[in-house]
């Protein structure tokens, strides 16, 4: 939570496997900083890639929404 939002998305784009854990912590980061669209948009990307949302996902997009 040091604020570096772009920094995470670097970091999430260069990973190579994603799972349902670093599709949530960059989910929850856009959320938890106000990127509203970015996290809506992320979301749409996560179920194209098949990855199945949880719990934690939806909070997030709910947060994001608020």
């Amino acid at each position: 939570k040091c604020g570096s939002v772009d920094d995470a998305r670097s970091l999430f784009d260069k990973t190579s496997k994603r799972n349902a854990v670093s599709w949530n912590a960059m989910i929850v980061t856009y959320a938890q900083h106000g990127h509203s669209k970015e996290t809506l948009q992320l979301f749409q990307e996560m179920q194209l890639e098949c990855m199945i949302p949880n719990s934690t996902t939806f909070a997030s997009i709910l947060s994001a929404c608020s």
